[in-house]
């Protein structure tokens, strides 16, 4: 028997997104977030953010608080949630148990669910043999015709049970926006828990509840869920439920093709969020990864966004997730931001080091001399530690920065200890008389002497003192460098480096 179930036509788009708070918000399901968020605004409708609460035992308030705080972060704001009013709440599943509670009942009454008592070790062993035997495995509806009798008995003793809701042998159709058009055979799947008990739902069914009860016109998820759609579907039809419109959008794909998984690099949104990574990046980023513009452009704010999305243009295959584009990106916006807003945002990556020993004008400096090399903004770390420390050789946490490093890092081409020597005793001599010690004017007088000092190549003098001042292979100019540092700490940085390779 073939039935193809229709999408039912609303008057207002309404969208959710619904995350379980058991772990932290995966990057994949932020980007679930934004394209709800994306096409709600872009049609003039409602978002809707959702907790899906009922696994007790994994669920917990700390990744609710996580969730709600990263999605802020995102500029992802909901028009209906746990911690705003709306008419369809409350928000959280753990909260809507006596809802469940009266449509299970309904489908008990009506004999579109029964009571399982089947022992889990048996239903194991059935679906063992059943693949031993190349058959696909399912529920052989051992329980699904017993008596009232017995099953008021078997409550009685206490028995452990479920509640299966009976699918029936038949296909489902349906049209995805992304997919187009989709087509089960619901014979293969077999009866499926629905929930626990009465006080206990499980996923499939608490979502078919709310998504009518909160009047969601369009359910746009990630492509894990295809296959749950039918069952949901059937549900709706037993429940007298209207259907929503689906739309399921491509996974994220490691380079090699393979999901994303916590192994192979970091997946929680937060993990980004930490490491330095802007909104504006991820945003553009995130909405790349299976939504084509059609043209070539590669950056958008949010309100373009907002006025350019639509799910026409959503892939169906799986989206690569390319650091370096990300990396790409989130270079390109650390570069706008103003020195001001990029030092407030810098700050806390060096908040380990006494930073209070600058101004806020020469912390400013610190940053701005960064700012064209930064991927993420906690690599300022990494690149700006030796600002505050007092002694290169010695102090920096981690870094390659030891004595013994030092007399590598510190020769031009073929320099021994001896000419590293003599060019830092040249450029201290001449810093030591130096008049003026700002950037411009030391750039004028070391770029002179470094002439001087050998006609062929300038890196014999300019080499090792950038190298004595920073302590790096690769960093600021010298003449950046020493203005920051001032006279008296430049000069004191030579001198420790002198006596690294004497």
């Amino acid at each position: 028997m073939f039935r193809k179930i229709k999408a039912e036509k609303t008057k207002e788009v309404r969208v959710r997104f619904a995350p379980s708070p058991t772990g932290p918000l995966h990057i994949g399901g932020a980007r679930t977030a934004l394209f709800n968020y994306l096409f709600a605004k872009q049609q003039k409708g409602s978002f809707m953010l959702r907790i899906e609460d009922t696994d007790t035992q994994r669920s917990e308030q700390k990744w609710t608080d996580e969730i709600l705080e990263q999605l802020h972060w995102l500029g992802i704001d909901w028009d209906e949630g746990p911690d705003i009013d709306g008419a369809f709440g409350p928000y959280k599943q753990s909260q809507r148990l006596d809802i469940y509670k009266k449509y299970l009942e309904q489908l008990l009454e009506e004999k579109k669910a029964y009571y399982c008592f089947c022992a889990p070790e048996d239903l194991e062993a059935k679906r063992q043999d059943q693949i031993s035997r190349g058959l696909a495995p399912k529920y052989d509806g051992r329980c699904r015709d017993l008596s009232d009798e017995i099953v008021k008995n078997n409550l009685d003793e206490g028995k452990k049970s479920v509640i299966r809701f009976k699918i029936e042998n038949k296909k489902v159709a349906f049209h995805d926006l992304i997919r187009g058009d989709l087509e089960f055979d619901m014979g293969l799947m077999g009866d499926i828990v629905i929930a626990k008990n009465l006080e206990m739902p499980l996923f499939h069914f608490a979502v078919v509840v709310d998504d009518f009860l909160m009047q969601i016109s369009h359910v746009i998820r990630g492509e894990e869920h295809v296959s749950n759609t039918p069952r949901q579907m059937l549900l709706q039809e037993a429940l007298g439920f209207l259907h929503p419109i689906y739309a399921h959008i491509p996974l994220f794909l490691n380079p090699n093709k393979s999901k994303m998984s916590k192994r192979q690099g970091d997946v929680a949104l937060k993990d980004y969020h930490d490491k330095g990574y802007l909104q504006e990046a991820l945003i553009n980023f995130m909405v790349l990864l299976g939504w084509n513009p059609g043209t070539e452009k590669e950056l958008f704010s949010l309100n373009e966004l907002i006025q350019e999305f639509s799910l026409e243009k959503v892939q169906k295959s799986g989206a690569v997730f390319n650091l370096q584009k990300l990396d790409y990106l989130n270079g390109y916006y650390i570069r706008e931001k103003s020195p001001s807003s990029l030092t407030k945002l810098c700050l806390p990556y060096l908040a380990e080091f006494n930073i209070d020993q600058y101004s806020p004008k020469v912390l400013e400096q610190i940053i701005g001399a960064y700012q064209a090399r930064l991927k993420k903004l906690s690599d300022i770390k990494g690149l700006a530690d030796f600002f505050f420390v007092e002694n290169v050789w010695n102090d920096l946490p981690s870094h390659e920065a030891t004595a013994r490093q030092g007399k590598k890092m510190l020769a031009w081409k073929e320099m021994g200890n001896r000419e590293v020597k003599a060019s830092l005793d040249h450029s201290a001599k001449i810093l030591l008389v130096a008049k003026k010690f700002d950037k411009k004017s030391l750039e004028e007088l070391l770029v002179a002497e470094a002439q001087k000092f050998n006609s062929k190549n300038r890196g014999y003098l300019l080499w090792p003192l950038r190298v004595a001042l920073s302590g790096k292979e690769a960093s600021a100019s010298p003449f950046e460098i020493a203005e920051i540092l001032g006279k008296e700490r430049t000069l004191q940085r030579i001198q420790d480096t002198i006596s690294v390779v004497a």
